[in-house]
């Protein structure tokens, strides 16, 4: 297994036929995350997320890219390249 940063070993655990995983109470208030999750099946794994987390609001988004002081002088010369 990989030693990636913040690895630790869960147990999985009995839920009726299935199982799951006990995440540690650091990670869920780190995290933020309340009652629910969006599993996404990874090429080695899963990612969890929560959905309310990952999405901007448009202010929040327009702020954020403010934020960043990107240099859009050559924005001209490549709307004019033709291409779509």
């Amino acid at each position: 297994m990989n030693k990636a940063a913040g690895a630790r070993p869960v147990k999985l655990v009995p839920i009726g036929n299935s199982r799951g995983i006990r995440l540690p109470k650091d990670l869920l208030q780190k995290f933020g995350w309340g009652d629910s999750l969006i599993l996404k099946e990874m090429g080695e794994g899963i990612f969890l997320y929560s959905e309310d987390k990952n999405k901007l609001s448009w202010k929040e988004t327009y702020r954020a890219m403010a934020a960043e002081s990107e240099d859009w002088s050559d924005l001209d010369a490549v709307i004019a390249d033709g291409l779509d």
